[in-house]
């Protein structure tokens, strides 16, 4: 029988998901990275550690990222491939890696090489000792990006934190170590649209970051462009609940008043300053039609986004569907007969 203090004493179980997109030129360094941890290490709080299994879903980007996991599943017991049937995105991707995973702790990383494996200790002490289920790496420095997109994506999670009334306002990174059941639990549960942040925020207990430095991305471009990240905003808002029908509303109330203002700026101007004059302005009735519309149109524009996106959840549209190598199946199997071998069954 296992002791309460040899108990304490075992080393924390950890699964890392790593969705795989372009990854031809940089898995194999973070292999290697990775490698060191694989036997029992310790973090910068003494506790001790061990990797025991690395996840790469491969998501069907456009090089040679499926030979490269198949040779790292070859070179090391410790990596496990994850097929995708197609490209599904990056979120859908680490749910299934989450969902295939069976570690005490799951942790998600970037293919590009920008996270450091080394941090992964911090990220644990920050959980053990804050007893969080959740913990984000905080950048201590600027994303390795352009200005104008780092701005952006600062200005998409306050817009969703503030905004949007989120439930936490922790700001989200893909760098995150996650208890694993409340991972594995999110990647069961979660729908075909739904942001995965927002999702662990569902169920998640104490949410909290620990500082890492962001590294330079190794040798390849991001693989986001500005309709992915438009994209990627979009679901970010329509997965925070119901908070974006309310701003509906409050637009619809706000042109409304500001409707009824000028309808009575307009008669008292009428009434009290042009008594007898005839009444023009079909050019800015024109302007508060068009405005009117517009503000219409608008809403019903965020109403029929929300309905779509319970429509596809209604049908049961999976987020994602993990099927084998496909080199292992029939997909696998290209060779054409030789004509001039005699038939087997003949």
């Amino acid at each position: 029988m296992i002791t309460p203090s040899e108990k304490a004493t075992d080393p924390h179980r950890i699964s890392i998901v790593v969705p795989v997109y372009q990854g031809e030129r940089t898995l194999r360094t973070l292999i290697e990275e990775i490698l060191p941890l694989t036997s029992v290490t310790h973090s910068p709080g003494g506790r001790p550690l061990i990797v025991e299994e690395v996840l790469l879903v491969f998501d069907h980007g456009p090089d040679g990222s499926a030979d490269v996991i198949r040779g790292l599943v070859a070179e090391h017991t410790f990596v496990r491939g994850v097929w995708l049937s197609r490209n599904f995105g990056q979120h859908p991707a680490t749910l299934a890696g989450m969902a295939s995973s069976g570690g005490e702790w799951i942790v998600t990383m970037d293919e590009d090489g920008q996270h450091d494996p080394a941090d992964i200790g911090g990220l644990l002490d920050t959980a053990l000792d804050q007893q969080s289920s959740v913990v984000y790496a905080k950048p201590t420095n600027a994303a390795p990006h352009g200005l104008l997109r780092n701005a952006a994506s600062r200005g998409s999670k306050w817009l969703i934190a503030k905004a949007m009334a989120a439930d936490n306002t922790v700001s989200y990174q893909s760098y995150r170590l996650v208890l694993g059941e409340v991972g594995r639990s999110v990647a069961a549960y979660a729908g075909s649209e739904a942001y995965l942040d927002v999702a662990l925020g569902w169920i998640a207990g104490e949410v909290t970051t620990s500082p890492v430095e962001l590294r330079e991305e190794q040798g390849r471009r991001s693989g986001y462009n500005l309709r992915t990240l438009l994209s990627h905003f979009w679901r970010m808002v329509l997965s925070s609940g119901t908070k974006g029908l309310r701003m509906v509303s409050i637009i619809g109330v706000a042109f409304a008043v500001l409707g009824l203002a000028l309808v009575l700026w307009v008669l008292a101007s009428y009434l009290l300053f042009d008594l007898g004059s005839e009444v023009r302005g079909w050019a800015s009735t024109m302007v508060i039609l068009l405005f009117g519309f517009g503000a219409t149109l608008f809403s019903l524009g965020v109403v029929a986004e929300y309905v779509g996106v319970n429509v596809k959840t209604a049908m049961g549209k999976p987020p994602y569907l993990i099927v084998a190598d496909p080199a292992d199946g029939p997909l696998g199997r290209t060779g054409k007969a030789d004509p001039t071998e005699p038939d087997p069954q003949a």
